[in-house]
């Protein structure tokens, strides 16, 4: 069995298109294009698209993921990848009404993990738009502590994302 090297594009039945980021003993680690990062062993079935051959120790697994997103920010309508983390991956969010007669909600927690991180984006976009606005610099400020505090409201659903620096950060205290 020949390793692939770093660089390669693999399509996976379950993940899609990818880029094999980084190579270990047991395992591929390939960044989705639909599905973010994730690992899989190197015995998986996939269809190779196009090999890298011997690029395992010459490039860097943050080159190549700084490539990767710099190409699909270019290249594609598609906003920054989120993934969640592992463990709610096909989990359910239930909302249960105090009423036992009422029928609880059921929402899937991949669903809602995604109106969060669309929320998120749009903030971030309303942020840059008061920061180019012709706005006072008082008012900008203000917008710009309201925005925080927003941010800081959504700090609960934290625990869903699976790298720390894409979670929402409020106001640091001083």
């Amino acid at each position: 069995m020949k390793i692939l090297g770093i660089g390669s594009r693999i399509n996976h039945s379950e993940f899609g298109k990818g880029v094999v980021t980084n190579v270990t003993s047991k395992h591929y680690w390939v960044t989705f294009i639909e599905n973010g990062l994730e690992t899989i062993g190197l015995t998986d079935a996939f269809e190779v698209i196009e090999v890298a051959e011997d690029e395992v120790d010459t490039v860097s697994l943050f080159d190549v993921e700084s490539s990767l997103v710099q190409i699909l920010k270019k290249w594609s309508d598609v906003t920054e990848i989120v993934p969640i983390g592992d463990k709610w991956k096909g989990g359910k969010l239930i909302l249960q009404p105090e009423d036992v007669n009422l029928k609880p909600k059921e929402i899937k927690v991949e669903d809602f993990f995604h109106k969060i991180t669309m929320v998120r984006d749009r903030l971030r976009v309303m942020e840059q738009k008061v920061n180019s606005s012709n706005l006072e610099e008082q008012e900008k400020i203000d917008l710009q502590q309201y925005i925080t505090r927003i941010y800081g409201s959504l700090t609960t659903f934290n625990v869903l994302f699976k790298i720390k620096d894409q979670q929402f950060v409020g106001q640091k205290s001083k």
